[in-house]
């Protein structure tokens, strides 16, 4: 539209240029000025005629401000000189907000909300009827703003931390819902720089330490704990082994024992036996020997201990001579 005014301006003072300069001595100049100023003017006015819609856009025909019912894709168009179009981006754009919230436990929290969105395309005349091109300022940040701001209220703190990625999927949740409406496709979202107060932050820090010092004494002392069940099963078992052992030791001296007393039984039999023998055997000699000695034996054997000596002192009545009878 703005073509066409500006074309036909530059007709009409083209015509005026020339009609007032036809009566002077630059009359021919007059004319040349209005006949290029006429071309000019009839250029804009034709090339107000024809609308451009880029690739990734939906075109928005409106006649004097008056949404029409027809629609554009990427490319070139014919259009009348009155009527304009309105270039709807329909790509995935991003909004990236800063803003402050409050946890359930009253705790102040500062962030950066990131959202990927996009309109329908067949519904972006809709969009403009109703909310017109500055549908970013006008809805999505506050709807951005009031989505966050309610979910975060539904967390402590702790859990804003512990749990951002429930808290990001919950946000955009809302988000997807409340935006549907206006025919606004949420793509994706992010949750960036959680930030909290440095009073919170350093009671935070002081809970974490005091709790890794508590986790630290638990494990010293469930590792103590093993280790004196460890020795206690060590001392049980080095007992169960030397009672083994010991069992195996008095077991192996019984038998040693028993092995000795039947070997000394053994002995004593086979010595008893030989006693035995030996005394048969010096009986046997004996009665051997007393059956072979007489009386002439036995003197004969006197005889061979003789000294030739007589006794020197004698006692008794009979004659010496009969002691001893040499004569025989």
């Amino acid at each position: 539209m703005g073509l066409l005014i500006f074309g036909t301006i530059v007709i009409v003072a083209a015509v005026s240029v020339g009609v007032s300069m036809r009566h002077s001595r630059g009359a021919a100049a007059g004319k040349a000025i209005g006949a290029v100023g006429t071309v000019i003017g009839v250029v804009l006015i034709i090339s107000s005629c024809f609308a451009s819609v880029p690739t990734g856009h939906t075109g928005i025909l409106t006649t004097f401000g008056k949404v029409e019912d027809t629609t554009y894709e990427a490319g070139v168009h014919f259009i009348l000189p009155w009527q304009e179009v309105v270039k709807m981006d329909n790509r995935v754009q991003k909004l990236t907000k800063d803003m402050e919230a409050f946890s359930s436990d009253i705790q102040e929290v500062s962030l950066k909300y990131t959202l990927n969105y996009r309109i329908e395309s067949s519904q972006a005349q809709n969009l403009y009827k109703t909310v017109g091109t500055n549908y970013a300022t006008t809805i999505i940040e506050p709807k951005i703003e009031d989505a966050v701001k309610t979910i975060t209220a539904q967390y402590n703190a702790e859990n804003l931390v512990s749990k951002r990625a429930e808290l990001g999927d919950k946000i955009e949740e809302l988000l997807t819902a409340s935006l549907s409406s206006y025919n606004i496709i949420v793509t994706s979202t992010a949750v960036e720089n959680l930030d909290f107060t440095d009073e919170f932050t350093n009671a935070v820090e002081a809970k974490q330490v005091a709790e890794q010092n508590k986790i630290k004494a638990k494990t010293e002392q469930e590792r103590q704990t093993m280790e004196k069940e460890e020795e206690l099963k060590r001392n049980e078992a080095a007992a169960q082994s030397a009672a083994k052992v010991a069992k195996t030791e008095a077991e192996a001296a019984a038998e040693v024992a028993k092995i000795q007393a039947n070997a000394d039984l053994e002995v004593s039999k086979i010595q008893a036996d030989a006693a035995e023998y030996a005394g048969q055997k010096e009986a046997a000699k004996n009665k051997a020997i007393s059956e072979s000695i007489t009386e002439e034996l036995i003197k004969y054997y006197y005889i061979l201990q003789w000294d030739g000596k007589l006794p020197e002192t004698y006692m008794g009545t009979e004659n010496v001579n009969t002691i001893l009878d040499i004569t025989k």
